[in-house]
């Protein structure tokens, strides 16, 4: 027995098995009353309890990236958004970890199979951290000494690996890109024993996520356990492309959506409501808009993944169907939160106090809008993409510079 299944034992769960995805969404789903009963919890304590962490584990979430040749359940991108989906049912801050976790076995797409092996011995460990390069790693014999500072660590205080993006340097200098002018970067994965949680984690909403600052501090990086998302060092298919950590991202809007809706729903019933018109209508309008956002994030998941499935590259998509990702799910990250405060407002002021969810999801429909996924700047991306112009975010289209 591992450690980490031993300490699942102490919790009462297991490490989960092999399970396909119908098994996992079934245990996502049976798991979101009870992390609904700890929202609360969660949300005070600024992080994830960590038997909390182990009843996630237990459903296969953190494992289902990782490629049956790996032991994992090689979940599609519109199944792992499902599974994210119904944990954010119970609890957005739950299911942003999740989501965020799982990212383990889609980053071992970019490092070299035995590698991957030797880190990720189990296919059900967390990885924490940020890809944007904020850090430097300076270039020494074997590989690279990291030293500096990221925000947003989401779930790093139960995490197993923390990855960090960071610039090139050469004996002081920096290194250039494939380009040859804009800095070079990379990302590298260093054990969680290694990185120091500053507690900066006091925000507006998703505070359960516990996403600290980190710093890390001259620690030496094997070359081997580095990477960047245009070399495809494991195995090809529909999970080995750039921007395939993004994809399940709307399983949290969605999630917190829906979870929103019913409770309102459910209020106006108990309330003696059904009969009244604004309730009547503002109720409707959120269902059409919440329909009309989850079927266009599934929609174009489903579009790539039946290229990609079919052998075919991001590139064969057409400039209309490669946008339609990242722009439905800034949609639905903006549509989320528009639906909680109409449903706030409808409420009035039953709504107000904190024990209420609707303040805990108004809270978290927020501070999640903030996030790049939702900004500005994949309009632009698009925008661009469309027009045949220079985007500003172009891994959010799976556009990488050439391998290195």
């Amino acid at each position: 027995m591992t450690a980490m299944q031993r300490e699942s034992a102490r919790h009462g769960t297991a490490t989960a098995g092999p399970a396909d995805a119908a098994e996992i969404l079934a245990r996502a789903q049976a798991l979101a009353p009870r992390l609904r009963e700890r929202a609360v919890e969660i949300e005070q304590a600024r992080r994830l309890p960590a038997d909390v962490v182990e009843s996630l584990r237990a459903t296969g979430v953190f494992g289902m990236g990782f490629t049956r040749d790996r032991g994992g359940p090689e979940l599609d991108s519109i199944q792992q958004t499902e599974v994210i989906e119904a944990i954010s049912y119970g609890d957005p801050a739950a299911g942003w970890c999740a989501m965020i976790g799982s990212d383990t076995g889609l980053y071992a797409a970019f490092l070299d199979r035995e590698v991957a092996a030797r880190m990720f011995p189990t296919p059900d460990m967390v990885t924490a951290g940020l890809l944007f390069p904020h850090g430097r790693a300076e270039r020494v014999p074997g590989g690279f000494r990291l030293t500096g500072r990221w925000q947003f660590g989401s779930g790093i205080t139960h995490a197993e690996w923390v990855v960090s993006g960071a610039f090139r340097y050469r004996d002081g200098q920096p290194e250039p890109g494939p380009d040859g002018t804009s800095p070079g970067s990379l990302a590298l994965l260093v054990p969680r024993a290694a990185v120091e949680v500053i507690d900066t984690w006091h925000t507006t909403g998703l505070a359960g996520s516990g996403s600290c600052d980190y710093t890390i501090s001259d620690v030496f990086v094997p070359q081997e356990h580095t990477f960047t998302f245009a070399d495809i060092l494991g195995q090809p298919g529909v999970l080995a492309h750039p921007e395939v950590h993004m994809r399940n991202m709307p399983g949290v809007a969605l999630g917190l959506a829906r979870a929103a809706l019913d409770h309102a729903t459910r209020a106006a019933l108990t309330a003696g409501r059904s009969e009244d018109y604004r309730t009547q209508t503002v109720l409707a309008d959120c269902e059409a808009d919440y329909a009309a956002t989850r079927h266009g994030v599934y929609g174009a998941l489903r579009r790539q993944h039946d290229v990609l499935a079919a052998g075919g590259t991001l590139d064969d998509l057409t400039p209309l169907e490669r946008t339609a990702l990242p722009l439905s799910r800034r949609h639905c990250f903006r549509t989320a939160r528009s639906i909680v405060t109409r449903l706030y407002d409808l409420l009035q002021t039953s709504a107000i106090y904190q024990p209420s969810p609707l303040d805990r999801w108004l809270r978290d429909s927020t501070t999640m809008c903030q996030h790049i996924v939702a900004q500005d700047r994949i309009l632009q991306t698009a925008g661009a993409h469309l027009l045949g112009a220079r985007p500003s975010f172009p891994l959010a289209l799976g556009i990488t510079p050439l391998p290195r």
